[in-house]
């Protein structure tokens, strides 16, 4: 992001979007699909490679402290607090107020990201303590924690610049990119796995650089996208200018009202570093699995219909901003559901045949499943969220989901404490699980009350065609799936084969129900 560099002429800085939101979320659930891939692949590599205990345990919170804070911060609170000014900003000012605009959030986001990151790194051993407290009982695990934690924090600096980006490149209709940038992650940690961590006394060592090479790459390739469309900023700080005012006004509330979910995960952790050796890995292993359908269509959705919730606010156009939030509801509905009923089946084929390699032992499988068993219900809850919250944040009300969202985290702390004592770190799932259909319920009450979206009439017969299609494939699936022994004594190959056949026979059966009940798939169209 050069501050010398010209924009193109204004013929560049406003293109129009080709494609309708159907179209766009396809893309961008495309992309995201080819990051997940990666990120299962990922996955694969570190628990073969590490295997899951206290070293692995120690590497993933200092990475999970950054990743938080990156969706926190950045993916979170400024993504919903940006586009919604900048939306304005191109509706109803010129280019160059755009450009300046631009300019301004990316010189002052920078000088705030370049103070955390500072302080964070000084301050490492602390920013441990307060979040992997458990791992003081292990003084070697907290170093090496708290060492990785100043080489991975950086991470935080460039990728909510990524996100900037990006909150840029999807106001202007360009949401391909941005979707796949995640890929990058992804390789260099695999390589970073496999021909880096050999070099190191520490191999894990080579992990923390791994995450900050890939913070770089992450930002490199955002740079030609938005010299193309006019809009790579010159930095400029300015914490005076009304759009900047406006955009952190938002911004430090919304931090909680979006982003709660990542919250509880964290909370979660904290507690976690408590339990036995493993049960950080267990939870990550879980969280990273309900993350692949999450991504997919909750993420894509939400990340298509924000831009366009917030130009229908600014134009006043109501009917048309309630039919976006239906379209968006209707499609989290009918992937959500079917997508935890499938979890809940199928964790430990899942994970087995995923991950069951190397140091990744009988014993991790069955505790990782467990777990995912218990945030599998959670899964259309945090698609919900992630529908709801873009409702409030487009109409740049952040007060109503940060209200939720204390609410929310409140609950977490509660239930985690309710559950954690019995049912260890799946207690810790299963009360995220619960305090985020709390949040969701909240959320989507809200906006009835203000009458800004009410379920109409038409779901009483759309609910119960998807209950009978679920139906019919929670049956099948049922039926189909061998026990835990089959999946332990069975070769790779035949394991693959058999998930592979399980998840086609459950796609078939959803589709093949859902139509002959008469679900009108045209009503997907936008």
């Amino acid at each position: 992001m050069s501050s010398s560099s010209q924009p193109p002429s204004s013929t560049n800085v406003k293109p129009k979007a080709k494609s309708g939101l159907w179209r766009s979320t396809l893309i961008v659930s495309a992309m995201t699909m080819l990051s997940r891939i990666a990120g299962l692949v990922r996955d694969m590599v570190l628990l073969n490679t590490f295997g899951a205990d206290r070293m692995m345990d120690a590497f993933l919170v200092a990475f999970k402290i950054p990743n938080f804070l990156r969706r926190l911060f950045a993916e979170g609170a400024f993504a919903q607090a940006f586009v919604p000014v900048l939306s304005e900003y191109k509706s109803q000012r010129g280019d160059a107020e755009v450009r300046d605009l631009v300019s301004k959030v990316a010189g002052s986001l920078s000088l705030i990201l370049m103070a955390i990151t500072i302080v964070a790194v000084l301050a490492a051993p602390l920013i441990m303590w307060v979040f992997a407290p458990g791992f003081k009982n292990d003084p070697e695990k907290f170093h090496l924690a708290a060492d990785m934690l100043q080489i991975t924090f950086p991470y935080l600096l460039l990728i909510s610049l990524t996100a900037f980006a990006g909150g840029i490149l999807n106001s202007y209709g360009a949401f391909a990119l941005s979707s796949v940038t995640p890929v990058l992650l992804n390789l260099v940690m695999i390589a970073s796995a496999l021909f880096l961590s050999p070099h190191f006394d520490i191999p894990i060592m080579a992990m923390a650089w791994g995450v900050l090479i890939a913070g770089l790459a992450q930002l490199a390739v955002q740079v030609p996208a938005l010299y193309n469309i006019g809009m790579l900023p010159r930095f400029k700080v300015d914490f005076a200018d009304e759009g900047v005012k406006r955009i952190f006004t938002l911004m430090l509330p919304a931090m909680f009202g979006v982003s709660v979910s990542q919250i509880n995960l964290l909370l979660d952790t904290i507690l976690a570093s408590f339990l036995i050796a493993g049960s950080v890995s267990w939870l990550y292993t879980a969280e990273r699995l309900t993350e692949l359908p999450l991504g997919l269509i909750g993420i894509a959705v939400a990340t298509v219909i924000l831009p366009s919730l917030s130009t229908k606010y600014a134009e006043k156009s109501d009917v048309e901003f309630r039919a976006m939030i239906d379209w968006a509801l209707r499609i989290i509905v009918l992937v959500g559901v079917p997508a935890s009923l499938a979890m809940l089946i199928l964790a430990e084929p899942m994970i087995v045949t995923l991950f069951h390699h190397g140091k990744f032992s009988d014993n991790d499988v069955i505790k990782s499943a467990a777990a995912l068993q218990a945030l599998s219900g959670g899964i259309l809850a945090f698609m919900l969220i992630k529908v709801f919250a873009p409702c409030y944040y487009a109409r740049q009300d952040v007060k109503t989901p940060v209200k939720i969202g204390i609410i929310a985290m409140i609950s977490n702390m509660v239930f985690n404490l309710m559950l954690v004592w019995h049912w260890h770190h799946v207690g810790l799932a299963f009360a995220s699980t619960l305090s985020a259909f709390l949040n969701a319920g909240l959320l989507y009450w809200g906006l009835h009350k203000k009458d800004v979206y009410r379920l109409d009439k038409h779901w009483l017969a759309l609910g119960a065609r998807y209950f009978v299609a679920n139906a019919a494939m929670t049956t099948v699936l049922l039926v189909i799936t061998p026990n835990l022994a089959y999946w332990f004594g069975a070769g790779w190959h035949y394991k693959v084969a058999y998930l592979l056949g399980i998840c086609v026979a459950g796609v078939a059966t959803y589709l093949v129900v859902l139509t002959i009940v008469g679900f009108k798939w045209r009503d997907l169209k936008h």
